[in-house]
């Protein structure tokens, strides 16, 4: 398999895993909370912050871990990505979103798609995912000077947090909105919302990477910065 191509495979299967994780526990802290939303989503941010964790630290070494369409723009703005593979990567991630969908779908003897009726949107929710991509965005650039696994945990802990502190409860990548439209599970959005959300952060996005220059925590030393360039480019 070429550079790109484990590149890609890394970016659909962490993808997809990531969603497996978001949906499959959402769905059993709803089915065990016995009502309680307040520990279905603590039982779904730990465990989404738990896997990011893991899933950083494996595939950042083959793809970057960005397993979000604007952290791979982000890439190749800094000259980490191509932009022959940019379009790619974006398919992977978001196929790859639709696939861990499926895959906790399918886990709890659910249709392998079907749309959400879950009401996200407003002001109020528009702002909190600008806010939340904002902050992933800038957690990514500040920790990457220290290594992966500082990486790995910032991003972890900030989305665990942003699960609790946004009223989105910081989806923060546009992969990950779509696929979420696909299930009827306590995960999911309206599609009709799903607009917003993404406009949003993209907002977010930009935001935070000029802030990110005004404050120059683009900064980072060679060997962090070989490790965040992907096969692809070699």
């Amino acid at each position: 398999m070429t550079g790109l191509g484990r590149a890609l495979a890394a970016e659909f299967i962490g993808t997809a895993l990531l969603l497996a994780v978001v949906v499959g526990s959402g769905t059993m802290g709803e089915r065990t909370a016995a009502g309680n939303d307040a520990i279905a989503l603590l039982a779904n941010s730990v465990a989404t912050g738990c896997a990011l964790f893991v899933l950083i630290v494996v595939f950042a070494p083959v793809s970057g871990a960005h397993f979000n369409p604007l952290v791979s723009v982000m890439a190749r703005l800094e000259g980490d990505l191509p932009s022959s593979a940019l379009l790619l990567f974006a398919a992977a991630q978001l196929v790859g979103a639709l696939a861990g969908v499926a895959l906790a779908h399918a886990m709890f003897d659910l249709a392998p798609w079907a749309p959400s009726l879950r009401q996200r949107t407003g002001p109020g929710q528009w702002l909190a995912e600008g806010v939340a991509t904002f902050g992933l965005l800038l957690a990514i650039v500040g920790c990457r000077r220290h290594g992966t696994v500082v990486v790995a945990a910032g991003v972890a802990t900030y989305i665990c947090a942003g699960y609790w502190f946004t009223a989105s409860t910081s989806f923060a990548n546009p992969a990950v909105t779509l696929a979420r439209a696909f299930t009827p599970t306590f995960s999911g959005i309206a599609p009709a919302h799903v607009g917003g959300f993404v406009l949003a952060q993209c907002v977010g996005a930009a935001a935070a990477l000029v802030m990110a220059r005004l404050l120059g925590l683009g900064k980072r030393d060679p060997e962090a910065a070989s490790t965040r360039r992907t096969a692809s480019a070699k």
